[in-house]
C-alpha cells in the first residue's frame, strides 16, 4: 500500500463522513419543519377557539356592560 492508497482511503472516508452529516442535518431539519408547522398550527386553533368562547357568553344571553346605573 503506497501513501497514494491510504490518502484516498482518507479521503473517501472523509466524503463518506460529510454525506452522513449531511444527510442528518437535512433529517433534523425536516423534522423541525414538522414540529414547527404542528406548533404553528396547534396555536391557531387554540386562537380561534379562544375567539369561540370570548365571542359567546356563558349562560346564552347577551350582557350589555355599557348600562347606566
Amino acid at each position: 500500500m503506497n501513501v497514494d492508497d491510504v490518502v484516498a482511503e482518507k479521503i473517501a472516508a472523509a466524503a463518506a463522513r460529510a454525506e452522513a452529516a449531511k444527510r442528518r442535518r437535512a433529517a433534523f431539519k425536516a423534522a423541525r419543519q414538522r414540529g414547527l408547522a404542528a406548533r404553528h398550527a396547534q396555536k391557531l386553533r387554540n386562537l380561534a377557539a379562544s375567539q369561540q368562547r370570548s365571542a359567546t357568553p356563558n349562560d346564552g344571553t347577551a350582557t350589555d356592560t355599557n348600562k347606566e346605573q
